[in-house]
């Protein structure tokens, strides 16, 4: 029964994430095809030791580092960090491409469980330089208490 399961976990992020691999030309493997489907499930940004515990022994250590940095720098997952220095990441949006993040929304960090939410609906107002200067990247983050962490559950 785990593995019919399993198997059609697998089938699911090859159908959903196999084109968007194909799109960045990246081949197509279990290690990348299993780290967008856990990411993807995900509600709040989520660390390199989280994967790492998630995964298993499915991928190793040094996979999965190069597999998240080819990911940001493709364009398909953004790095936020969390209160405590540790490098999270989250899914970019559509419009996020190889070297060039659009991802220019508010993060809140909640203050107890140290949760990241990227805020969608909170766009970065536009910014303008100085002649000479070139923008790479905006970076707000709001520090609060979650729903859960109020005691309100999921709202």
């Amino acid at each position: 029964m785990l593995n019919a399961i399993e198997n059609k976990r697998k089938e699911d992020a090859n159908e959903r994430f196999a084109p968007l691999l194909r799109r960045n030309k990246l081949k197509v493997t279990q290690p990348r095809l299993r780290v967008l489907q856990i990411i993807s499930e995900k509600d709040t940004a989520i660390s390199q030791p989280d994967l790492e515990k998630l995964l298993g022994d499915s991928v190793d250590r040094v996979t999965l580092y190069r597999v998240l940095a080819t990911f940001e720098e493709k364009g398909l997952l953004h790095k936020i960090f969390d209160l405590h220095g540790t490098a999270t990441y989250a899914l970019c949006s559509t419009e996020c491409g190889e070297n060039h993040h659009h991802d220019e929304h508010v993060h809140f960090i909640c203050a107890a469980c140290n949760s990241i939410y990227c805020l969608e609906d909170f766009k970065m107002p536009k910014i303008n330089l100085p002649h000479g200067y070139q923008l790479q990247s905006i970076g707000v983050n709001a520090v609060g208490l979650c729903a859960q962490c109020r005691g309100l559950g999921e709202v």
